[in-house]
C-alpha cells in the first residue's frame, strides 16, 4: 500500500528545487510568461497556482502540507497504484487535467470532475488496464504541448519512471 509519505517521496524526486525559468508559465503569477510576477516554482509548487506564497523561501514541510491538502485525495477509492499516478499528474498538470486523463482511461466523459459515474467505471476496470491507458493519455498530452521541445526530455523521463512505478505497484 502506498502511503502519502511514500507518494510524496516519489513525487519530490520529480519536482526540483527553486526555478524561475522565464519560459515556464507556472513560474508567473499570471500563468503565462510575462504576465504577473515571476515568482518561480519550488518543489513543484508554482506561482501560477500559489501566487500568494513566498515561493523562493518555501520549506519542504510547507510544500508537503500543500500536496496533502490539495492533491492527495483527488478521486474516491482507487487502487494505490492509480492513486499515486493521479497524485503525480495532479501536481504536474493540475487536478482537472489529471482527472480528465483518468476519465479517458476508464472510458467516461472527461469533464474534469470526479463523480459517481467516473468512480463506477473505475471500479469495473482492471487496475493494470487503467494504469496503461492513464499513462498513455499523459504521454500524449505532454507530446501535444508547444514547449515539448524545451521540457519534453524531463517529462518523458518522468513518464518512464511512472511506468516503472506502475509495474512495481500493480
Amino acid at each position: 500500500m502506498i502511503t502519502f509519505n511514500d507518494a510524496f517521496d516519489r513525487l519530490i524526486s520529480h519536482e526540483g528545487g527553486f526555478s524561475d525559468d522565464q519560459r515556464d508559465s507556472g513560474n508567473w503569477t499570471g500563468g503565462a510568461p510575462g504576465v504577473g510576477q515571476l515568482k518561480g516554482t519550488k518543489f513543484g509548487i508554482a506561482a501560477s497556482s500559489y501566487g500568494y506564497l513566498d515561493i523562493k523561501n518555501l520549506s519542504l514541510d510547507k510544500a508537503k502540507a500543500i500536496y496533502q491538502r490539495d492533491f492527495w485525495d483527488v478521486c474516491g477509492e482507487a487502487h494505490p497504484a492509480i492513486k499515486f499516478q493521479l497524485f503525480d499528474a495532479s501536481v504536474n498538470h493540475g487536478r482537472s487535467n489529471a482527472i480528465r486523463f483518468l476519465q479517458r482511461a476508464v472510458k467516461v466523459a472527461d469533464d474534469g470532475e470526479w463523480g459517481a459515474i467516473s468512480q463506477a467505471a473505475l471500479n469495473r476496470m482492471d487496475p493494470n488496464d487503467v494504469l496503461l491507458r492513464f499513462l498513455a493519455y499523459r504521454l500524449k498530452f505532454w507530446a501535444s504541448l508547444q514547449k515539448f521541445d524545451i521540457y519534453g526530455r524531463g517529462w518523458t523521463n518522468r513518464g518512464a519512471e511512472n511506468l516503472i512505478y506502475a509495474a512495481e505497484d500493480n
